[in-house]
């Protein structure tokens, strides 16, 4: 039976590889897929993976209909024997329902890959819909890692290598924050601990803090270690 499966994580997991993988493996078995992105870091109807892979995609913006835009599709000829969904966390939830249409009335399998939460801990609102109605979440196995070494849960915002938990849940930036600097975008992952703190690998390097500083309210308190 076709499915619309969920793969889930944090940034920096592997999303976009195992989309491109998925991919790959399909058509070398001579399988015909449509792949649809949204925002990606590459640009406008492109699918990239931070390993420097790529491939061409169809840009869903806001107000796009992926059931009409496969009806056309398959109306005119095409053929599509499954459906790749990139950054699937900025679909609307509109959106995500059209993509459990295309499963449950045109017979095809649909794979959303997306993250669950933006920088404030919130579910995005293309995840949240899609947590409500697929057939399978799958969370990806590769682990992304917090700068202390402890696993990545949470995606955070940084503005000149500082975390920010205010603003547009949607900005288009990409992974390396730590690095950032001016007032330029980035994201990085953290733990839960750290992102509660609010200490970012940047932040925590200017301060030689450890993974053991006690959170201190008040931009000059000192900074306490446990003994």
């Amino acid at each position: 039976m076709p499915e619309l499966v969920f793969f889930a994580g944090t940034m920096d997991c592997g999303k976009s590889t195992l989309a491109l993988q998925i991919q790959h493996n399909r058509s070398a078995r001579g399988l015909s897929g449509m792949i649809f992105t949204r925002n990606d870091r590459a640009g406008e109807g492109r699918l990239s993976s931070r390993l420097g892979l790529v491939t061409e995609a169809v840009e869903a913006g806001e107000g796009f209909d992926f059931h009409a835009h496969l009806v056309g599709h398959l109306t005119a000829g095409g053929r599509t024997d499954y459906v790749i969904a990139d950054e699937a966390q900025f679909l609307s939830s509109e959106q995500v329902d059209q993509l459990a249409c295309i499963v449950d009335d045109l017979g095809i399998d649909v794979f959303a890959f997306g993250i669950t939460t933006d920088f404030r801990t919130r579910l995005f609102p293309g995840s949240q819909r899609l947590i409500e109605l697929a057939d399978r979440i799958e969370s990806l196995q590769v682990e992304a890692l917090c700068w202390c070494g402890a696993r990545a849960t949470h995606n955070a915002r940084t503005i000149g290598g500082k975390m920010v938990v205010e603003g547009a849940q949607v900005v288009v930036g990409d992974v390396g924050g730590a690095g950032a600097s001016g007032e330029e975008v980035g994201y990085e992952v953290l733990c839960r601990r750290h992102h509660r703190r609010r200490l970012t690998a940047a932040t925590a390097r200017a301060g030689a803090l450890s993974p053991e500083v006690l959170p201190v309210d008040g931009a000059d308190a000192p900074s306490l270690s446990r003994g």
